[in-house]
């Protein structure tokens, strides 16, 4: 049984594949859904409380994706293919993630203590772990977020396997880096 709130969050989801993130207002959700726009607030405090419901939502979604590889570079390999394809989901979906400061939730929190813990444990400093760890994620959000202005939502599938092999490409290119500082 879906609560009202998880009707509210879907209709939000939905609404941001229709509009895009520019046009999602509350004003424009609460029509969606036939209520008043205070009615919203019953649900989410504000409109940042939604949009980081909506990114909870998307990386909860995302979660059931297998388990990770143990090594430090597939665990990176793992992490930034799902999150890019879970920006790829929705429309804006690249954006909305980047609005949101820290991982969505508990699951993605510990995650990404889990992908610094395996590089400290393959002999990189702390905090050189970290360096490493934001760049590949901000790699992710930057290529999706031109992605998803270059090609549209959804991209076509020949421009979408050429984007496939850039994107592997590039984050190659961030681990080559990474192991290369190890030394």
């Amino acid at each position: 049984m879906t609560s009202r709130r998880d009707e509210v969050l879907a209709a939000a989801l939905d609404l941001l594949d229709e509009v895009g993130l520019d046009a999602l207002t509350t004003r424009k959700l609460a029509e969606k859904l036939g209520v008043q726009p205070g009615a919203l607030y019953r649900h989410f405090d504000s409109k940042r409380s939604l949009l980081n419901a909506m990114v909870a939502r998307l990386t909860a979604d995302a979660g059931s994706a297998g388990e990770p590889p143990e090594d430090w570079a597939g665990m990176l390999r793992y992490a930034a293919v799902g999150a890019r394809a879970t920006m790829l989901t929705r429309r804006d979906g690249a954006r909305l993630m980047a609005t949101y400061l820290v991982p969505a939730d508990e699951t993605a929190q510990r995650f990404w203590h889990r992908l610094i813990g395996a590089l400290t444990a393959a002999g990189i400093p702390p905090a050189d772990a970290t360096v490493a760890v934001d760049t590949v994620f901000a790699y992710v959000n930057g290529f999706a977020i031109e992605e998803q202005s270059r090609d549209g939502f959804p991209a076509e599938p020949g421009q979408r396997a050429l984007r496939d092999k850039s994107f592997r490409a590039g984050l190659d290119l961030i681990i080559a880096g990474v192991t290369a500082s190890r030394s």
